[in-house]
């Protein structure tokens, strides 16, 4: 297992900790251990984690709390979360399933069998990680990379490979302002020889297919600065 996969283990039974963090050391994980709520939301926000072994009970609050918590948090949202419990009933199971955990195991339980479904879950979570890259959205508008095609709405846009650049360079940095020179090197690239006007027809060329039914521009010009994917 790479050891650059970062496992946060959510546990205040010191024993079943230490158990968890050998064992899930000995695979190449690298593992950190929150005794408790507020301790599990300061490794959150301090370091990177691929998933998370959460007990229930926890000092502070709650494991549905922390797992409801994480799928709020558009930073944390991918990370994957076995919730680890001694609570068998049908009806908790569900609770866990409805706020987010990806799976649920209940003690007694086998480390290997834990240590399969962790690489399960975290399997997973790669695959849905790259579909949500290849995947880019910027509010009625849909850029597919897999598909290699963009929607608007219900319609195929019919994009240039420039114009098809330009959106791509634009829904990644949603928002964000770009000087018709930062377009220019990020597109064409900084050693070609090309007029800084060209980008205002290519701009132009963009903002005709992606309006041509009538929908609202949603490449914003601003003065003297550049433009921007973002409602006017």
């Amino acid at each position: 297992m790479n050891n650059q996969t970062n496992i946060l283990i959510v546990e205040d039974d010191t024993s079943i900790a230490l158990l968890l963090q050998y064992n899930l050391s000995k695979k190449g994980y690298k593992v950190d251990v929150a005794d408790g709520y507020a301790a599990a939301l300061t490794y959150l926000h301090q370091h990177t984690y691929s998933a998370l072994i959460l007990d229930w009970n926890l000092p502070g609050g709650t494991g549905i709390d922390l797992c409801r918590y994480i799928r709020s948090q558009a930073s944390l949202s991918s990370i994957a979360v076995i919730m680890l419990t001694a609570r068998g009933e049908e009806c908790d199971e569900v609770s866990a399933f409805d706020v987010g955990v990806d799976d649920y195991i209940t003690k007694p339980f086998s480390i290997d069998t834990l240590l399969l479904r962790l690489k399960a879950v975290l399997r997973r979570s790669h695959v849905e990680i790259k579909a949500h890259q290849a995947h880019l959205q910027f509010e009625d508008v849909v850029f597919n990379e897999a598909e290699h095609r963009v929607y608007r709405g219900q319609r195929i846009l019919n994009l240039g490979p420039t114009e098809y650049k330009i959106l791509g360079y634009f829904v990644r940095n949603p928002k964000k302002v770009f000087s018709r020179e930062e377009l220019l090197n990020a597109v064409w690239g900084e050693n070609l020889n090309v007029e800084i006007r060209t980008v205002d027809v290519h701009i132009l060329r963009l903002r005709k297919e992606l309006n041509a039914a009538g929908e609202r521009d949603i490449i914003r010009t601003i003065r003297s600065a550049g433009y921007a994917l973002d409602v006017q």
